[in-house]
């Protein structure tokens, strides 16, 4: 195993812990359009407008916390390979 065999998992998980960024961001845009009092009557444009809100900010919600799942693990996964690839090379390093 070598070092440059790791470089493109590495820049895959930079990119999606980029994707995650930007979800949060995201929901973080939405919930300020967001109004915090629940509408029972009244105008049916300000209930459909909060209902469409919500549906947004709860399909954001899935796959951010989705994707932030997956970013975690494919974290681990990559420093547990860096890790042996780091300890094979301190390993090979006094037979030199």
């Amino acid at each position: 195993m070598t070092m440059s065999n790791l470089t493109p998992y590495a820049v895959a998980w930079g990119v999606l812990a980029l994707v995650v960024l930007f979800l949060a961001l995201w929901r973080r845009r939405l919930a300020a359009q967001e109004d915090d009092t629940l509408h029972l009557s009244g105008p049916e444009t300000v209930i459909s407008q909060q209902m469409t809100v919500a549906r947004k900010i709860e399909l954001v919600d899935k796959w951010g916390k989705t994707l932030t799942i997956v970013l975690a693990i494919t974290g681990l996964i990559l420093a547990v390979l860096y890790g042996m690839y780091l300890w094979e090379a301190s390993s090979r390093a006094g037979l030199a």
